[in-house]
Parts: structure tokens; C-alpha cells; sequence
């Protein structure tokens, strides 16, 4: 089965990921910045890494048949830096009519400081100003309710966000009610050492169906796997869902999300 995979770093795998993620079925990625594993020192580094997702990235992928897309920020676990992040905000716009660009992400909360929200909500200005949509990070650790709570009320406390526009990721069992029900798109991520299992995500399937839900693998330098998708693929399957419900989630809704975006240009397979 064709599938897409809509939140995963490549520039932090080898190639021979791309070829697997190619034979499994993966037809097209997004890629959202992330924390490259140490707090960057200067806007001038972005501006490098923002090359990387935009220029070499999309070219690795082609190789292999697989439509490459990117969002671009500078993450939570940067944000404590307020300074270095406004001069990025403000260097992003240079990058924003590049091809495949989708939008702004994955900006966030990571220990929901103070900080962290005045930059996401600095975020939100840009995206609104550019009329781009959102991915977001919600936090990994205990806090996980409190933080995505906290993105939720910013979001819904500013009317000019179209909430059909803004994707909330690494859901879980006890966040993901409250993302649907607020009208937002929602991403289940599968790893191996948090967020959820592929199990995990049938599960979360069967109880909110498919609507706005979509499924990534997240995969990067950490302990991660790159085809995790076809994991829940396989998981859903076996439990005896239709093709048609499976299609949804792992192909479909992501090209109905990422059509959101102006820069969204996909050649479906021949």
C-alpha cells in the first residue's frame, strides 16, 4: 500500500533508510525542523540547516521515488534562547515560497516554561502573517497533558487561527480527545521508547475513528524506527480492518491536510 509519512527528520538518516522507507510503500515525507541534538548558536546555522531541508533533502529522496516536504522553526528545546529565536522567526520568511515548503513547524511547548510560549506564540504571528499552517510538538514527559492543554488555549484563545490548518502531534490515549474535539488535526507517533506503539494507535483508531487522525514515525538520530507506518499498517490489518480505513489514515489524510498549504505540489504514482 502507498503511504505517506508526515513527520520524520531524514537529515539524521542514512540513505539506505530512504531505499527501505521506498520498498515498504513510503511515496512521499514531510520533514518539520527539529532539535538537531544541541542548541544551535546562531541564526546563521538555521539558515544552513533551512538549505538543507529545502535544497539537498528533496533532491536524497527523488532518488528513491519519494516526494520530499518540509516545515520550518526553530523548536522548543531552542526556544529558551529568545533572542536567537526571534532573529530566526524573522530569517524564515527568506525560505517560505521555496518548493515543498508546507508551513511552520513543529513549534511547541518542551518543559512549558514562560519562554517556550512567548516564542510559540511568536510562531503563531508568523504563520498567521504568512498565511501558513502549523505542525506542532507537544511535550514527551510527564507533563505531556499540562503542555498540550497550554498549546490548545493559546490556539483557541486566537480567533484568526483556522484550526482546520494546524496539526497537533504525538497525541496520546489521554490528550488526543481534547485535539479532535477542539476541531484540530491530530498525529499519533510511533516510537519505540514514548509517544505510542503501533498498537497503541489501532487502538486509538478504533475508539475516534479516522477523521483528522494521521500516523508518523518520527523517525531520527534517536532510538527510532523509519517504518513504523507500515507497522500500523500491518497492526490493522491483523486486527481486520478494512483497506479502505487504512488508506485513510496513512495516505489520504495527510494529502487532505498538507493541501492546506499553498507550496503542496504532489504527483500521485503512476
Amino acid at each position: 500500500m502507498d503511504y505517506i509519512d508526515p513527520h520524520i527528520h531524514m537529515v539524521s538518516r542514512v540513505t539506505d533508510d530512504y531505499a527501505t522507507l521506498s520498498r515498504m510503500g513510503c511515496v512521499a515525507i514531510s520533514e518539520p525542523a527539529f532539535w538537531a541534538g544541541f542548541d544551535r548558536g546562531t541564526a546563521d546555522g538555521f539558515r544552513d540547516y533551512f538549505r538543507q531541508l529545502t535544497e539537498v533533502e528533496p533532491q536524497r529522496a527523488a532518488q528513491y521515488g519519494i516526494q520530499h516536504f518540509c516545515w520550518l522553526c526553530i523548536n522548543a528545546k531552542e526556544a529558551e534562547n529568545v533572542q536567537l529565536s526571534r532573529e530566526v522567526i524573522a530569517m524564515i520568511p527568506e525560505f517560505l515560497d521555496a518548493p515543498g515548503v508546507l508551513g511552520i513547524g513543529e513549534i511547541g511547548l518542551n518543559k512549558n516554561t514562560r519562554n517556550e510560549s512567548i516564542v510559540f506564540l511568536e510562531h503563531m504571528e508568523l504563520a498567521i502573517k504568512h498565511e501558513q499552517p502549523i505542525l506542532i510538538h507537544t511535550p514527551h514527559l510527564e507533563d505531556k497533558y499540562q503542555g498540550t492543554r497550554m498549546i490548545l488555549d493559546m490556539l483557541n484563545g486566537d480567533s484568526r487561527i483556522d484550526r482546520t490548518r494546524v496539526l497537533v502531534d504525538h497525541v496520546e490515549e489521554h490528550t488526543i480527545k481534547a485535539v479532535l474535539d477542539d476541531g484540530y488535526w491530530a498525529g499519533m507517533t510511533l516510537y519505540p521508547v514514548s509517544k505510542c506503539t503501533p498498537q497503541r494507535a489501532a487502538d486509538m483508531i478504533e475508539m475516534f475513528g479516522p477523521e483528522r487522525l494521521l500516523a508518523n514515525s518520527a523517525g531520527d538520530w534517536g532510538p527510532s524506527k523509519p517504518t513504523a507506518v507500515p507497522d500500523l499498517i500491518f497492526e490493522l490489518r491483523r486486527r481486520g480492518h478494512s483497506e479502505s480505513l487504512i488508506r485513510k489514515v496513512v495516505y489520504e489524510n495527510p494529502l487532505e491536510f498538507f493541501s492546506k498549504s499553498k507550496n503542496f505540489r504532489f504527483q500521485t504514482r503512476g
